[in-house]
């Protein structure tokens, strides 16, 4: 059985995001899918190094970081990576930048399967059958609203809080639209939650992984009314 598990929107949250790692088993062929959107929280260095942390033990085909926005504005230089650089405790946080940009610049946009794309936000589904040729660099980490409905696979995204796409500001949670899309952006700098979907890929199911146990994702609009 293959399984892969997805997180995604850390943003420097790093005590939640060993919460959720301490919940996921990188035993035999399984892996973990990172959405992006790493950095701009309370621990953004400290996210980076436990992600090149896990990318060193486990290697980048079983540990696979992808590319959000918020790394994207770190590269543009359009917002550093941490506040910490501006304070005289971290004298060599421009050395730091220097070595987690690098990193960055190698961060792929996008993981697929045969059923499933990983992406921070989502591809140009207009594109049909040619998303992959047809969507560009910024729409795989910008895109905007959150896109649901029937497509040819399924696309497990982040990048947009649930709360928003569900409607219901009480919701950090993974959203399923009942066709072909999974939001897993539990906003965590306002929530303290880090969703985490596991796919089992023969078999095509879903499920988040909770303390209790692993529970099979039903529709959003089953779930909840």
């Amino acid at each position: 059985m293959s399984i892969l598990y997805a997180i995604s929107d850390i943003h420097g949250c790093l005590i939640q995001f060993e919460e959720a790692l301490s919940l996921i088993d990188l035993s035999g062929d399984n892996k973990l899918v990172l959405l992006g959107d790493y950095i701009h929280g309370p621990e953004s260095y400290g996210v980076l190094d436990k992600i090149m942390d896990l990318e060193k033990r486990y290697g980048r085909d079983k540990v696979i970081a992808l590319a959000g926005n918020h790394e994207d504005m770190a590269l543009d230089g359009r917002w550093p990576i941490s506040s910490e650089r501006y304070t005289d405790d971290y004298a060599d946080c421009d050395m730091k930048e220097d070595r987690y940009l690098s990193w960055m610049q190698n961060l792929r946009r996008y993981y697929t399967t045969e059923r499933q794309i990983f992406c921070h936000a989502g591809v140009d589904e207009e594109a049909g059958e040619l998303w992959e040729w047809g969507t560009d660099d910024d729409t795989f980490v910008e895109k905007y609203p959150a896109e649901t409905g029937e497509f040819i696979m399924d696309i497990i995204a982040g990048h947009i809080g649930t709360a928003e796409i569900s409607g219901d500001p009480h919701f950090h949670d993974i959203y399923y639209d009942g066709a072909s899309h999974y939001y897993i952006d539990g906003t965590v700098l306002e929530s303290g939650v880090i969703p985490i979907l596991k796919v089992d890929t023969e078999k095509n199911k879903y499920y988040r992984v909770t303390e209790t146990g692993d529970w099979l994702i039903l529709p959003y609009e089953e779930e909840n009314y």
